[in-house]
């Protein structure tokens, strides 16, 4: 990574750019830092959206999760489905929820370059 982008990009984020049976990733470092700065800025800005779901809603963690990946997907998306998922399983990470469930189910392949 170089001097002037001192951003950690977790495995977790840069497996989803890199295609099977490749190594390197289908976008630039750069562009790569900038998907995982809104990515995780979203999951940020959806804590408190989705504890007060489950509180007032009175529904599941899974089912609250459920819901954020229907709502980033909704049009005008501006993550694909697998950041989608990256974000709700970080959300569920920083809500201390399980995401086992989400795990389970991969999301819906992007098309690589």
């Amino acid at each position: 990574m170089s001097d002037d982008n001192q951003i950690y990009l977790p495995e977790s984020f840069t497996t989803l750019y890199v295609p099977p049976g490749k190594i390197k990733p289908s976008i630039g470092q750069r562009e790569m830092a900038e998907r995982y700065e809104l990515c995780e800025d979203l999951a940020n800005l959806l804590t408190e959206k989705a504890a007060n779901m489950q509180f007032t809603l009175g529904i599941t963690e899974e089912l609250v999760l459920a819901q954020c990946e229907l709502g980033l997907l909704a049009e005008p998306a501006v993550v694909s489905p697998m950041e989608a998922r990256w974000v709700v399983c970080r959300l569920g990470e920083l809500l201390n929820w399980p995401i086992d469930q989400l795990l389970q189910n991969p999301a819906t392949q992007d098309p690589v370059a």
